[in-house]
């Protein structure tokens, strides 16, 4: 099979609903890429998407974008799918997981025929099961099979930190791990502000009940995508970013440390499940997890989340 070069400005999004015409819009203003490819099963959709956002090129910097196939997979240094069903009202993400990985199946052995060298990035939901699936059925090595995972989840904490305590979200540094899901962990134990223990930080601010009070926000945080979904039906926006933020990671090489999905191989005494953990994230996807300290309430809670996504794993039949 002949060996595809990579090109390192290229980025390609499959599935041009919501959230991948949402991402395609928020790469094109990063800068980040000068040639976007969109593919849709509707291919007059992601030709309409392309034309749209090729339309503010010109206020924004110099970038190729059009639809197309799969074929313009070949030299795409990051594969973006967003590709699924929506996420109804009253539907969990775990509940979408027959119809998507029907739709994965179609999807990713058409990426692997092209013997493609780019990052595949997984957005579409339920994102953990969906990651492990592409990673079966693609053959790719496991560090360029990467999740969203939380990267919005922790994203959604850290804002609801940031304005419980009155300080700038990005001087707020805590994760949540686990499945992006019902069973996520938010893992206070180690979160803090500008190196303050959160409930050190809490009390500076005049705050004393941090059980209830964490309690509050990591509820909320999983109920954000609920609440938004009741109110207008979908979400895109904060995954859009998201997307954008893990794709800058990868393409300068940052060695950024996010909590994308990725294979767990042992830590926490975890194993053969994809759920997300901080990892250190560069031009070759995942380099490394990196293990952070946990209660032992939290780990009993990734033990449990990794258990129901285990679960939910041995009843996908992958074989035709």
């Amino acid at each position: 099979m002949q060996e595809n070069k990579t090109n390192l400005r290229k980025v390609a999004v499959i599935g041009c609903g919501f959230v991948g015409s949402a991402s395609a819009f928020c790469l094109m203003q990063s800068g980040l890429f000068s040639e976007m490819v969109l593919i849709d099963i509707d291919h007059d959709r992601a030709v309409g998407e392309a034309l749209d956002i090729s339309h503010g090129v010109p206020l924004a910097r110099p970038m190729k974008i059009y639809g197309g196939d799969y074929d313009d997979l070949k030299d795409a240094a990051i594969i973006v799918i967003t590709a699924g069903a929506n996420q109804k009202p009253g539907e969990t993400r775990l509940d979408l997981v027959n119809k998507n990985v029907a739709i994965f199946k179609t999807i990713v052995p058409e990426i692997a025929k092209r013997n493609c060298k780019g990052t595949l990035l997984i957005v579409s939901n339920p994102v953990d099961i969906l990651t492990h699936v592409a990673l079966k059925l693609s053959g790719f090595p496991k560090n360029r099979v990467i999740g969203s995972g939380t990267v919005l989840d922790t994203s959604r904490l850290k804002h609801l930190l940031g304005e419980h305590l009155g300080v700038d979200s990005r001087s707020v540094h805590a994760f949540i791990i686990g499945e992006h899901g019902d069973s996520e962990i938010a893992a206070f134990s180690s979160a803090n502000v500008s190196g303050i223990p959160v409930n050190e930080f809490c009390e500076l601010r005049g705050f004393y009940h941090h059980e209830k009070a964490t309690a509050q926000i990591a509820q909320k945080v999983k109920d954000s995508a609920y609440e938004i979904i009741d109110k207008k039906n979908a979400t895109y926006y904060g995954i859009a970013m998201a997307v954008k933020r893990i794709c800058e990671a990868i393409l300068r090489d940052e060695k950024s440390i996010l909590p994308v999905s990725s294979l767990m191989e042992g830590a926490y005494g975890i194993r053969d499940v994809v759920m997300s953990m901080p990892a250190i994230v560069g031009k070759d996807g995942i380099e490394t997890q990196v293990p952070i300290a946990l209660s032992q309430e939290e780990l009993e809670k990734l033990q449990d989340s990794a258990e129901v996504l285990q679960q939910v794993m041995e009843g996908i039949e992958l074989e035709s």
